[in-house]
């Protein structure tokens, strides 16, 4: 019994071994395959299942091979039309001119960091050019008229990216424009005294850009233009913006005051999109007055930026192509931007500042004697310019900006940039001729938008010269300019030493010496800011958040504000 119970325990194991054979491949542990093939003589079954293991990694290779080729396919063809879609949207962008007119504004210095800051000039355009803006701005008879620019803001991206300002002037302000040139058609136009929306038919955008740099002595970097249309389709790529009134408004035309915008709302907040958006954006009559059209567009720009920044689009695929495509059709650009991959660069730059960080403004203004439908720029509206100039933030969470805590100006000033960059041409800027050699034409540059020029103010400066041992200084006798901060020009490095001795013999900053092309030699321009006194007066230097209280400040993170309706057009 025992022996039998043996036997038969080795039978089952003899058997449960044959069965795991078969199950773990096919094959019984005496060489006989699954079919009951015999194995190779003195073989273990090992070459038949190289064979059959080798076609089956045959196949796979073969599969991959197949799948690669296909997702190479797939890719290449999504590549492909990335790069069509990339190549669409660069093609619906409309690029123009830079600046169509004179200026003589400079860069900015770069900061201790090497940062510069940037400028970028938003305009917007009243064109009836096309059936879209004809349906959403009327005006039919006005079609062939040449556009204006009824909405104007310098958008100020501090250097260290940290801080952003926008100034808005009003369209009706009263400004000296330079001579411009219409770079499509060649057309050439006299420099002139009028309101600034005019500037956009002088020359384009370029043009209106140079009236900027002039009036402010702010370097622009871009322009941007957008029409009706565009900021209908604007509106309707971002998906709405809210917006809110004090009081129920209905900006339509009354007894002596035609037009209105056709906005009609009841108090509160509402979120505004395609149509409704370009109407509270147009709205003038409603809100009282032009300035305070420019705060209803501050509030609409800023409610903007946060919905957008809620929305995260930098990292949404879909809603970024919306907005591209949106955006490229809406927007025409200065031709350096004049492409998707910048216009995405310069969108991540802006993403950058915190919206507590962004101050919209309206440049302080006063009543135009010559027009009591006019503005002129106020005098602290120069107060903004150097805060522009000077990169010193609109609030007071920054610094003071890129200019030196001294009078003279931070480490190297423009003169000594140049001529560092260019080499020794000469001798070096630290060291100026004698100053009975050194040639210096002076020119009157005091009148503004505001004020008249001083006449023999050019004599007098070259007389003071004059007597401080500048023997070859001579006085322009042409006609008065316009400037409105004193500068001193110079050609070339060999002459920058030269141009900062003049500079320090009168007393101004080292960082109004620039080089330019426009002069042959020293060029002492006394601007508006100099209208008397032998020695250049002392310019206080702007501080973060001193803004006139004029300004109309409002901080982007401020989403309580609401307008109020001017009583004639409530309901």
């Amino acid at each position: 019994m025992t022996q039998n119970s043996v036997r038969g325990e080795e039978t089952r194991t003899d058997a449960v071994r044959h069965a795991r054979g078969r199950r773990a491949g096919g094959r019984a542990e005496d060489g006989t395959g699954t079919a009951g093939r015999q194995g190779p003589p003195g073989g273990d079954g090992r070459r038949s299942e190289r064979s059959r293991t080798g076609r089956r990694t045959g196949r796979r290779r073969r599969a991959l091979r197949w799948s690669a080729t296909t997702l190479a396919v797939l890719i290449l063809g999504t590549a492909g039309a990335g790069y069509l879609y990339y190549q669409h949207l660069n093609g619906n962008i409309e690029k123009g001119e830079r600046s169509s007119g004179d200026s003589k504004a400079q860069r900015s210095e770069p900061n201790a960091a090497g940062q510069t800051p940037m400028n970028i000039l938003l305009l917007g355009s009243d064109s009836r050019a096309s059936d879209a803006n004809v349906a959403l701005g009327g005006g039919k008879n006005h079609r062939d008229n040449p556009p204006l620019a009824d909405v104007q803001m310098l958008i100020h991206l501090a250097a260290d990216r940290k801080s952003a300002a926008v100034v808005s002037i009003p369209r009706d302000t009263r400004v000296d424009i330079p001579a411009c040139e219409n770079p499509d058609t060649g057309e050439k136009f006299p420099a002139t005294n009028a309101i600034i929306n005019e500037t956009l038919a002088r020359g384009g955008a370029g043009c209106t850009l140079a009236t900027w740099e002039n009036l402010t002595g702010v370097y622009i970097d871009h322009w941007m233009t957008i029409d009706f249309a565009g900021v209908v389709s604007m509106a309707d790529a971002v998906g709405g913006v809210e917006v809110c009134v004090n009081q129920n408004v209905w900006d339509r035309p009354l007894p002596g005051v035609p037009g209105g915008s056709g906005l009609k709302m009841t108090a509160g907040r509402h979120k505004v999109q395609g149509e409704d958006a370009l109407k509270w954006l147009r709205t003038r009559h409603a809100w009282g007055s032009d300035p305070l059209r420019a705060r209803a567009q501050h509030m609409y720009m800023n409610s903007m930026i946060r919905t957008l920044k809620s929305q995260n689009v930098f990292t949404d695929a879909g809603r970024l192509m919306d907005l591209a495509e949106a955006a490229t059709k809406s927007l025409t650009v200065s031709e350096e931007i004049g492409t998707v991959k910048k216009l995405y660069d310069l969108g991540k730059q802006l993403k950058t500042v915190p919206t507590d960080r962004i101050t919209m403004t309206t440049i302080p203004t006063v009543q135009d004697p010559q027009d009591k439908n006019h503005l002129l720029p106020a005098d602290d509206a120069d107060k903004m310019w150097a805060m522009l100039r000077d990169d010193v933030s609109f609030d007071d969470k920054g610094d003071q900006g890129t200019k030196a805590k001294d009078e003279k100006g931070s480490g190297k000033d423009a003169a000594e940039g140049d001529a560092t960059a260019e080499g020794d041409a000469g001798k070096p800027s630290d060291e100026p001729a004698a100053d009975s050699e050194i040639g210096v034409l002076v020119q009157n540059a005091t009148r503004s938008a505001t004020l008249g020029p001083v006449t023999g103010r050019a004599g007098d400066v070259t007389g003071t010269l004059v007597e401080k041992g500048f023997a070859k200084a001579t006085t322009d006798t042409s006609a008065a300019l316009s400037e409105e901060r004193t500068v001193i020009r110079y050609p070339g490095a060999e002459l920058a030493g030269d141009a900062q001795r003049v500079a320090e013999a009168l007393g101004i900053p080292a960082n109004a010496v620039r080089k330019s092309t426009d002069v042959s030699g020293i060029t002492l321009v006394v601007g508006a800011d100099w209208r008397s006194g032998t020695s250049y007066p002392k310019q206080k230097t702007p501080e973060a958040g001193d803004l006139p209280e004029t300004s109309d400040a409002l901080n982007g993170s401020d989403a309580a504000t609401c307008m109020d309706v001017y009583k004639p057009y409530r309901w």
